[in-house]
């Protein structure tokens, strides 16, 4: 049988979003941009820093790779730029986030 008419089977958990379309690429390029501006803002000589609390901890920061550590980001999109940037060398981890 041609591969063409096969059927294709995709496994996924229960309750997992399939969202297609348009409106799934906007929400994932929002999504990546949030977390890059939050980035971004800590570069520079006029770099900001950022003020992190995760329920018990507050963390003041403008290291990059401390924020995006301690962001819990929950989109699917954003956690894999998240998950690229900090797979990168710790002084690049902005490389990534930068560029999208």
């Amino acid at each position: 049988m041609n591969a063409a008419f096969q059927p294709q089977i995709i496994l996924l958990r229960e309750g997992t979003d399939t969202s297609q379309g348009k409106s799934q690429i906007i929400s994932n390029i929002n999504s990546c941009q949030a977390v890059a501006e939050t980035v971004r803002t800590t570069l520079g000589p006029r770099g900001m820093d950022k003020l992190i609390f995760d329920g018990k901890k507050t963390t003041i920061s403008n290291d990059g790779a401390t924020i995006m550590r301690l962001l819990d980001i929950v989109h699917p999109a954003a956690k894999t730029l998240a998950e690229i940037s900090m797979a990168q060398v710790y002084q690049y981890v902005f490389t990534v986030i930068l560029f999208t």
